[in-house]
């Protein structure tokens, strides 16, 4: 199997597994170690709380076997909580160790952002893309909408930030080091253009 989706217990698996069939690319989800292991591909998803889901990782073995997988080169994109958990830390409900991939922390947007505006940030935005090099852009634009749903942003990362967007502040909205990539927003319930996000990370190798 080229991609495997990650199943372990959080995150909106179907959505993105019909995104994924729309750009003819037949990802399966599971847990399996070995399933995961003989991927060329992984994709981490998330929604819901960071705790919850670092914990649910650790205590299935994958954690373990995601940075095991990332450090041999095997590519790698989060998405949503799924990005969240690639990062050192998270002060969501307290402070929590992630996985560490990539430098970094996440921390609320109440009182990052202007406080007349409504948290969870829910819509659509553009992208300045500032690392158009990024192989996840391979076929989109400056300006690209895609759609949010999130409190917490990422931040101190700012060296791997691939593209920002703004919410009356600039908030980090691609991360990119090395092999492992994360999406802040949703390219599966983003349209043509977050499909092409998803075209693009299934063409690596």
């Amino acid at each position: 199997m080229k991609t495997v989706i990650i199943d372990y217990g959080v995150g909106n698996l179907f959505s993105l597994s019909m995104g994924l069939r729309k750009i003819g690319e037949s990802a399966e989800i599971t847990a399996d170690p070995g399933k995961i292991r003989s991927a060329e591909r992984l994709i981490l998803p998330g929604v819901g709380a960071f705790e919850g889901a670092i914990n649910k990782l650790r205590e299935s073995g994958l954690a373990d076997l995601i940075k095991e997988e990332t450090e041999n080169g095997k590519p790698l994109l989060g998405i949503c909580l799924g990005m969240q958990l690639l990062f050192d830390k998270s002060y969501e409900y307290g402070v929590h160790k992630g996985l560490g991939l990539i430098p970094g922390k996440v921390v609320p947007l109440k009182g990052y952002v202007d406080e007349n505006l409504k948290i969870p940030h829910i819509g659509w935005n553009s992208l300045e893309i500032t690392m158009p090099e990024c192989s996840i852009f391979k076929y989109n634009e400056q300006g690209d909408h895609v759609y949010f749903v999130h409190s917490y942003y990422a931040t101190e990362c700012e060296s791997d930030t691939a593209a920002v967007t703004e919410y009356s502040k600039t908030v980090t909205a691609t991360v990119w080091k090395d092999n492992v990539y994360g999406c802040q927003f949703h390219p599966e319930k983003s349209g043509e253009k977050g499909l092409k996000i998803l075209k693009a990370f299934c063409e690596l190798s």
